[in-house]
């Protein structure tokens, strides 16, 4: 039995005035690869938040957050626990960072090195293997605002790995990646599931989903809607349903693809 990343019980979550997560009920394990899936504006995004502590979810008696089995956490600590990687591509500071530093700083929670940071050579070695680990040490000495899309994302991710954590958090992955980007990126994430570190993903691309994620989450409209395998959920009845269109699923390689 492996043991509890995240458990929620009827979690609802408000962004300004509308509430955009409504009662979310969700169990994920240590190590577990997960996928979820929906359409754009269906609540992914501010689930992660609400993983992270960016987001709280609204006070009632029975909303149930746990994380790691505890319900409460130093935002910097649960850090060291938690690789996480947003939607968007690195800001101002960190495009003028070479790879290698980028890759440390995460250590820090931050965007670059700043010249008040202790870096350790027990840092910058794991930094080495996180680089390796996304199949990117070639990108150690180059400039992250010289680098290409797929190349960022993968720097990113390294430094989201850089502390070891238990599970990777991934925001729309393949987001402004062009076909081969998006191709390589999911080869190095099939590697780093392999290794053994939970993968935690939304998306609205079903051709993120990786061979090794065994569960599908579906959202919309702020709400779980389904929950199982893929042999149960990657279905063109039920993604017609989700997305609000006629599709036709293929698979090919453990990955499936809809036109």
């Amino acid at each position: 039995m492996h043991a509890e990343f995240l458990f929620l019980k009827q979690v609802n979550v408000a962004r300004g005035d509308a509430v955009v997560l409504h009662e979310i009920d969700l169990r994920i394990a240590v190590g577990e690869h997960v996928a979820i899936l929906g359409p754009n504006g269906c609540g992914k995004s501010t689930l992660i938040k609400t993983i992270t502590c960016e987001c709280y979810p609204i006070a009632s008696p029975e909303t149930k957050v746990r994380l790691l089995g505890r319900e409460r956490w130093d935002i910097s600590q649960l850090r060291k626990h938690l690789g996480v990687v947003e939607a968007n591509l690195p800001g101002e500071r960190t495009g003028v960072t070479r790879g290698i530093d980028a890759v440390v700083a995460g250590f820090f929670s931050a965007s670059t090195l700043w010249p008040n940071l202790h870096v350790t050579p027990e840092m910058r070695g794991k930094a080495h293997v996180a680089l390796e680990r996304m199949q990117a040490r070639h990108l150690e000495s180059k400039l992250v605002g010289e680098m290409s899309a797929g190349e960022q994302r993968r720097v990113m991710i390294a430094r989201a790995l850089v502390h070891e954590p238990g599970m990777l958090l991934l925001d729309e992955p393949s987001n402004a990646l062009d076909i081969a980007a998006q191709r390589e990126l999911r080869e190095a994430l099939r590697s780093v599931a392999q290794q053994g570190t939970g993968i935690m993903m939304v998306t609205h691309h079903l051709a993120d989903i990786l061979p090794e994620a065994e569960r599908v989450i579906m959202m919309r409209e702020g709400r779980i809607v389904a929950d199982g395998s893929k042999g149960q959920l990657i279905d063109a009845k039920k993604l017609g349903e989700l997305f609000g269109t006629d599709v036709h699923v293929t698979e090919r390689d453990g990955y499936y693809h809809w036109y």
